[in-house]
């Protein structure tokens, strides 16, 4: 997340070969504000954060903005993020390319990502075999 909203910064590393797979935007929570173009963290409920720490990707359901992942946090810095709803999602506001120097939208805590992004994660995600990480640090 020191990254700036508007260069790729949700990378996609693939242990095995030491590589990275692919790279896109994710946007940070707002913090409560109405826009917050450096990221806030916390793992407060209604926070509007986005929270540091490992996080297991969980089930995949059908949300408010189309296919979405639970999230599940494994660190006493995101440990609230299954009951704070916090997900994987795309949002169609955030690009499919780098903006940089612009920002790119907040969320209210949730990593959003592009929908095209999301859906060249989705065969990443559900054809691992084994519980993937989402490690979110500053």
């Amino acid at each position: 997340m020191r990254l700036p909203s508007g260069k790729n910064r949700f990378f996609v590393y693939d242990l095995r070969r030491d590589s990275v797979l692919m790279a896109g935007l994710v946007a940070h929570g707002s913090g409560g504000s109405n826009f917050s173009a450096e990221p806030v963290f916390s793992n407060v409920d209604g926070s509007g954060c986005s929270s540091l720490g490992r996080y297991r990707v969980g089930y995949k359901y059908q949300g408010r903005f189309g296919p979405a992942y639970k999230l599940y946090g494994l660190d006493s810095t995101n440990s609230r993020a299954f009951a704070r709803n916090v997900v994987l999602h795309s949002y169609a506001a955030v690009p499919e390319r780098e903006t940089y120097p612009n920002p790119i939208c907040n969320s209210l805590g949730c990593p959003m990502v592009s929908p095209g992004f999301l859906r060249m994660l989705q065969p990443v995600i559900e054809g691992a075999g084994k519980p993937i990480c989402l490690w979110v640090f500053d």
